[in-house]
């Protein structure tokens, strides 16, 4: 049985106010047009763009996007496809991988609205390079590279992710052309027409925004919560950090002051900023709840390890606040990635220094409690689950030159079940072995998807 989301239906009542919000209206039309008339499989990853098709069965595919190594099989960039179809001869191996003829700091990416392109963008060279995902799920095709990115977007560099929006994809940048951690958030069109940029408010160039403490102008992440008309913005720091070695901006006391301390909450139809949260220690990944009225989202502190959350309160004003410590902050973790189940109610915490994964629960979500523990290898970057929660896979590297070395280099994928208590191991590919690179962000696919 086919349903229309609460959040989607708000979007289509409410009357157009201007050509944007008009176009938003469209986008959201067709994607209801797309799920209405598409294939029953549904999809799965919690994480998601709102706006798109999801697989609430089990996923056939893993694509990760992985970083080039000098002297490891071809040193380029490349998506490298994992078969996990429970039943195939090649379940848990590579079946796949397709290069992009360079090496430029692979990093995030992500799927339009329709899924099918995936966007795949890189930190060091500021390309986006996008692959057909659809036309032959299992051997996805690089169609398109965007080289001229910085020039486009007036000086944003480091494209960090790619987010799906109706009919386009919003762009984070890093960094700009001074290299260091003020940027903006770029937009394009499903088929890589640059359309504009918005750039990151700062304390003096608030637009409008109310500031708490500072507005830095860096970002990271954007995430968007369509019923409630928000967009949410996270900050890291600029290419002049994160192309130098973990250990070397450690133990330089400039360089540190050189990372986010802000989070940005949007009008997200006018795209202008309202509210500046101080949030310090770098905010990473952002994660809003979908709950109908979870009107809240994590994120994750990397320099001081703290889980934020980011919520309405009853008076309808959005605060910022710490929930809790991951593991011990003295002992700088670096926590990164964040993944919260469908259910709002789990939340998985990796931290790369310790190559841990923590397991809170988040039913109250100003509470949260750390259930379970594991150690998923030296050193673990990002983690994804199914939509069930049931299949958890991670990876392990965090950026080259922040990466461990020595044994410490492992360079995984690594695939577990979650029965609610604890995980259990389904397969490893290792990545250097397999002369593949660092693998870095992962997002699942399936062929029913584009089944009649």
């Amino acid at each position: 049985m086919m349903t229309i989301s609460p959040l989607a239906r708000e979007s289509l009542a409410r009357p157009c106010r201007n050509r944007l919000h008009r176009t938003l209206l469209l986008g959201t039309a067709a994607v209801l047009w797309t799920v209405l008339t598409g294939p029953l499989a549904r999809a799965d990853e919690t994480c998601l763009s709102p706006y798109m098709a999801k697989i609430t069965g089990e996923e056939e595919f893993v694509y990760v996007w992985t970083l080039g190594v000098e002297g490891v099989g071809d040193g380029m960039d490349k998506l490298v496809t994992v078969d996990v179809r429970k039943n195939s001869p090649t379940f848990g191996r590579v079946i796949d991988t397709e290069s992009v003829g360079g090496r430029g700091e692979a990093h995030h990416g992500g799927f339009t609205d329709d899924r099918r392109s995936f966007w795949a963008a890189s930190l060091s060279d500021s390309k986006l390079h996008i692959f057909d995902v659809a036309s032959n799920p299992a051997n996805p095709k690089l169609v398109k590279t965007i080289n001229d990115f910085v020039e486009r977007s007036g000086g944003v560099a480091g494209p960090h992710g790619a987010y799906a929006l109706p009919g386009r994809m919003l762009i984070p940048g890093l960094s700009n052309t001074h290299r260091d951690g003020r940027t903006g958030l770029v937009e394009y069109t499903n088929d890589g027409q640059y359309i504009t940029t918005h750039w990151m408010p700062t304390t003096e160039s608030p637009q409008g925004a109310a500031v708490e403490t500072i507005a830095d102008g860096y970002g990271y992440d954007a995430r968007v919560l369509p019923r409630k008309n928000v967009l949410l913005t996270s900050s890291f720091t600029g290419l002049d950090n994160y192309m130098r070695p973990l250990g070397e901006v450690a133990k330089d006391p400039e360089a540190l002051k050189r990372t986010g301390q802000t989070m940005v909450l949007w009008d997200f139809h006018a795209r202008m900023p309202k509210k500046v949260f101080h949030v310090p220690g770098a905010p990473l990944e952002i994660r809003w709840a979908s709950g109908p009225y979870n009107n809240y989202a994590f994120t994750s502190t990397a320099l001081t390890s703290k889980l934020w959350l980011v919520y309405e309160s009853a008076d309808g004003e959005w605060k910022a606040e710490t929930v809790a410590d991951i593991g011990d902050p003295s002992k700088l973790p670096l926590p990164v990635d964040i993944s919260l189940s469908a259910d709002d109610r789990t939340l998985f915490v990796d931290s790369f220094m310790d190559g841990m994964t923590r397991v809170f629960d988040v039913s109250d979500p100003h509470k949260p409690q750390q259930i379970y523990e594991q150690k998923i290898g030296s050193q673990v970057n990002m983690v994804s689950q199914s939509w069930d929660g049931k299949r958890l896979y991670y990876t392990s590297s965090l950026l080259a030159n922040w990466d461990k070395t020595g044994a410490d280099n492992e360079q995984f994928l690594k695939a577990y079940t979650w029965d609610g208590k604890q995980l259990a191991p389904r397969f490893e590919i290792d990545f250097l072995r397999e002369g593949l690179g660092r693998p870095h962000m992962m997002s699942f696919g399936s062929a029913s998807l584009y089944s009649s």
